[in-house]
């Protein structure tokens, strides 16, 4: 009984350490790169916007003024 045995090391992802590692190096890269990206989008999405204009009661002023 022969049967025909086909070997397919080559297309296997485990099999292959370089393969395999240069794919997670690049998968790595991207996740980096989206984390950077979204990061500085929500810190430029809910940046300090400046200071606003706040008025004040003339009683609470350090010298404060009376009526």
């Amino acid at each position: 009984m022969e049967q025909e045995i086909t070997v397919n090391n080559k297309k296997d992802f485990a099999w292959s350490w370089v393969k395999s590692s240069r794919f997670l190096f690049y998968m790595q890269m991207v996740a980096l790169m989206a984390f950077l990206i979204g990061g500085s989008y929500g810190l430029y999405k809910h940046r300090y916007k400046g200071k606003p204009k706040v008025t004040v009661p003339e009683n609470t002023l350090y010298t404060p003024k009376y009526k």
